[in-house]
């Protein structure tokens, strides 16, 4: 007679592990939707300023100062556009009610198509919460904010909350779609019509 041995069940750090990972993994694409200077300061500069974790007051509170810093910056870079100035150098400006401003070398470039949109400040909102949900999976900012029983605690948060942030900003960038290329985001590889005109014109 064969004996067979039940699987023995897995250990709460490996189910805690899982869960990360796939918290993670639904997270990675989301991260697309930041610039990626803040994000890779952000994975940079936060095990520094948490001491890996094992925050005092001041690591505690560098580290909440420097997450609303980056928050600012991802919210900040919906806001900016680039374009092949008449020097066919790319320039950068922040979008206004107007155009760009700073508007350099833009002589033969219609500007006011980059005047600010609706959808400018949707996008803002929603790639903050995006940053904020990214610090919120970090190991080393839930063991600085949080107890050691967090992950266990909101097990089911941290499965939850990616996917549906990911739904959400799905939907809205459907309605919103965005054709920016600000600080932080590549610039787009097809010519613009102003950068077709400008060549037709030299």
């Amino acid at each position: 007679m064969a004996f067979t041995s039940s699987p023995k069940p897995k250990s709460n750090a490996s189910k805690l592990k899982g869960v990360r990972d796939a918290a993670l993994a639904s997270l990675g694409n989301l991260i697309k939707l930041l610039p990626t200077g803040t994000v890779f300061l952000f994975q940079f500069l936060n095990p520094v300023l948490t001491n890996n974790g094992d925050c005092e007051d001041l690591n505690e509170l560098l580290s909440r100062l420097f997450i609303y810093g980056c928050g600012l910056s991802c919210a900040f870079s919906c806001f900016t556009d680039s374009y092949t100035g008449s020097d066919g150098l790319v320039h950068y400006g922040m979008a206004t009610c107007t155009g760009l401003w700073p508007s350099s070398a833009s002589e033969l470039i219609d500007l006011s198509k980059y005047k600010l949109r609706v959808g400018d400040f949707v996008h803002a909102l929603i790639s903050t919460a995006v940053f904020m949900v990214s610090t919120m999976l970090d190991r080393t900012s839930i063991r600085c904010f949080y107890s050691s029983s967090f992950e266990k605690e909101h097990e089911a948060l941290l499965k939850v909350l990616p996917p549906l942030i990911g739904a959400i900003s799905s939907a809205v960038f459907a309605v919103f779609p965005s054709k920016r290329h600000g600080i932080g985001y590549p610039f787009s590889i097809y010519e613009s019509d102003d950068d077709v005109a400008s060549k037709e014109v030299e």
